[in-house]
């Protein structure tokens, strides 16, 4: 269903709609139709807070479309889901939601369709892995919002001591973990499988040995003999070798090995974007490679995005999908994308990055965008099998852990929530 575009909303009052940030969210005065976004704050400090971002954005459209009032509220990562699932649960969804899933709602069938609201220029646009992973049964739903890739960083000055090649190859990782090791590195290559994002390494190992989560055809394959032999080999060649340093993988969580990796204690570990500010800061000299595989780099590697959402209980299609259309141009998403060190959702605005001298350090992981695939985000038993793999899968890769018992088990996880959907 194609959007019906009736031209610009019309204008009611010219006063009064600016938009000002409040202690809930951007507000302004009456207008004809009020918008209402959550969204996530992707800052890590008062002064790059995404409120900042939002309260800019809001006033620049209200400026143009005095008619309508957008109505922000910004939560962190670790609350606004919960805050979407609640205000939907009470019969107050708002219009718009940029969260970190989205099948569950088209499941309840309470989204608009993607079509529904933006402009056929605008939907083309969507990188094309990112928009086929917001469908559900061939239609999409999910909007991606942001994005971002996996490489292997590596400290250089560590490598340069021991006098190693980035790795390729699995078998020159674990030489160059060895080596790292003999040089008294904390961690040489960190493996972070604990609860707080297990699923995005267990995910980037599993594309490097020619598995993943599903198969070709879209069925859950967690147990298949690639992912077996993936955990098996970390288990014996790095784990089992005392090459992960002294926090176990399933205790040790992303920020831990991030911290770890700033403060100059980790040889190796796969990062996105926003790693590279965090060393920076602390003057750790880093180099970054593609993700090795098993017999050459890998070829395909994860790919991460967050999603806009647009809810159907309050109407308002129209003025939903002007607002998104503003929202994803170029200048917009590469606004936000530059902000927060996160990959353009967008062809037009990625083949801006890419051309771009300013954002020459974000390549790599521009360059990884096309060969990347995402989490199987358009299932609605997504979030059980990704809570039952930050659960377990640490146990994989432990002493007297069974790889294939484990995977055996999280597989079984995966299809009671498929039956069950």
């Amino acid at each position: 269903m194609q959007r019906r575009r009736t031209g610009t909303i019309a204008v009611v009052s010219a006063l009064g709609m600016t938009a000002v940030l409040g202690g809930c969210g951007l507000s302004g005065d009456s207008g004809d139709v009020t918008l209402r976004l959550v969204a996530a704050d992707y800052g890590d400090t008062k002064a790059n807070s995404s409120r900042i971002y939002w309260e800019d954005l809001a006033r620049a459209y209200e400026a143009e479309h005095p008619g309508v009032r957008i109505e922000v509220s910004v939560h962190s990562w670790n609350d606004v889901d919960r805050k979407v699932r609640e205000l939907v649960d009470a019969g107050q969804a708002p219009d718009l939601a940029q969260i970190g899933a989205y099948s569950d709602y088209a499941a309840q069938d309470l989204l608009y369709r993607a079509d529904d609201v933006l402009s056929i220029p605008v939907q083309a646009d969507f990188v094309s892995q990112l928009a086929g992973a917001g469908q559900v049964r061939g239609v999409q739903y999910g909007m991606p919002f942001a994005a971002s890739t996996r490489v292997l960083f590596y400290n250089k000055t560590h490598f340069e001591k021991a006098g190693i090649a980035p790795p390729k190859t699995w078998d020159d990782l674990a030489r160059a973990a060895g080596a790292l090791k003999a040089e008294g590195v904390t961690y040489p290559y960190a493996l972070p499988l604990g609860p707080e994002e297990a699923q995005a390494e267990t995910m980037q190992w599993m594309l490097s040995g020619g598995g993943g989560y599903t198969d070709t055809n879209g069925t859950y394959a967690l147990a298949s003999p690639e992912n077996v032999a993936t955990f098996t080999w970390l288990k014996e060649e790095l784990v089992g070798k005392g090459l992960t340093g002294p926090v176990a993988p399933g205790k040790l969580n992303r920020a831990d090995a991030f911290a770890a990796f700033a403060d100059g204690k980790v040889g190796m570990l796969n990062g996105h974007p926003s790693l590279m500010k965090m060393a920076a800061r602390k003057n750790v000299e880093f180099g970054m490679v593609p993700t090795p595989g098993i017999e050459g780099v890998s070829r395909s590697t994860l790919g991460v995005s967050d999603w806009m959402t647009a809810f159907k209980r309050n109407g308002h299609q129209e003025e939903i999908g002007d607002f998104l259309d503003y929202v994803y141009s170029s200048e917009n998403v590469l606004d936000f994308s530059r902000e927060y060190d996160l990959l353009p959702v967008t062809g037009s605005a990625s083949q801006i990055m890419g051309e771009a001298e300013e954002d020459k350090d974000l390549r790599p992981f521009l360059d990884e965008l096309l060969l990347s695939e995402l989490y199987p985000v358009g299932k609605s038993s997504w979030a059980s099998v990704s809570a039952d793999v930050k659960k377990r899968i640490g146990q994989a890769v432990a002493a007297g852990g069974d790889p294939a018992e484990i995977l055996a088990g999280v597989q079984a996880t995966a299809a009671r929530a498929e039956s069950g959907h």
